[in-house]
């Protein structure tokens, strides 16, 4: 029977789920991260799937999101965009080692996925956390900085008023840039790494996930089975079923 129990971590409203009869035991981690405007019960079929394989699955809320909600209309949502992305990675690390601490994780099996944002925070999170043994990004972008300026541009195009000035903004761009895994591919040190990525995608391009693919799949060439890329060819914005198996299969695989 899987558990699904609805907690806070260090303040942080999660959905744990693991298998009843192994609940405290020193179990591999998986931590799922959920979507733009999306919300952390969103991805349980993930959690249930990785649960019933004998995985820990952890889905953090990110902040102004689901529970955590403070009244931000889509506009204001995106203005905060990268504020949630960075939020989410910090808060990565202190529910993991609140698990830890609690002794119900095998250190050395600790995996990140994540749809859309989460697959940007997956990414972005392997730059900061030698901890994470494997990764699935799901229609994630890795190129934060470029990204970024795309969504600039957009909002001002919109008519969208940026609360921050030129200087304020070069700031933000800094610190993107600080978790941005196309400038420091090196930090992905061959761990393993899967792609999904719809080909009709608007909302997230695949042409810049599949190019980072192309660009790194050389540092895999003595393990080239550790970095995939899924190419849904009738996909948009949504993972389809075959991506939520072979996600599930990787974390088998490689954790």
């Amino acid at each position: 029977m899987i558990n699904i129990e609805h907690t806070n971590i260090k303040n942080i409203p999660v959905l744990h789920v693991a298998e009843q009869s192994n609940w405290n035991e020193k179990l591999p981690l998986i931590l799922f991260v959920h979507g733009f405007t999306s919300a952390k019960e969103h991805n349980l079929h993930y959690a249930y799937l990785m649960a019933e394989k004998g995985f820990r699955v952890v889905l953090p809320e990110a902040i102004y999101h689901g529970e955590r909600n403070a009244g931000l209309n889509d506009a204001n949502l995106q203005i905060h965009f990268w504020d949630i992305v960075m939020n989410t990675i910090s808060e990565l690390e202190v529910v993991k080692d609140a698990l830890l601490e609690d002794g119900l994780v095998d250190e050395a099996r600790i995996g990140v996925a994540g749809t859309s944002m989460g697959g940007i925070v997956t990414l972005g999170a392997m730059t900061q956390y030698k901890w994470i043994k494997a990764a699935v990004s799901l229609m994630g972008m890795p190129y934060y900085e470029k990204f970024a300026l795309w969504q600039i541009d957009a909002l001002k195009k919109n008519g969208v008023d940026i609360p921050l000035n030129e200087d304020e903004i070069q700031q933000l761009l800094g610190k993107i840039r600080e978790l941005d895994i196309s400038m420091q591919p090196e930090k992905l040190n061959k761990r393993p790494l899967l792609f999904w990525h719809g080909k009709k995608d608007t909302t997230v391009p695949y042409v810049h996930a599949y190019d980072f693919f192309e660009t790194v799949k050389p540092l895999y060439d003595d393990t080239p089975e550790k970095i995939k890329f899924i190419s849904d060819e009738q996909a948009g914005h949504k993972v389809s079923r075959e991506g939520l198996i072979r996600t599930v299969q990787w974390f088998e695989d490689y954790i």
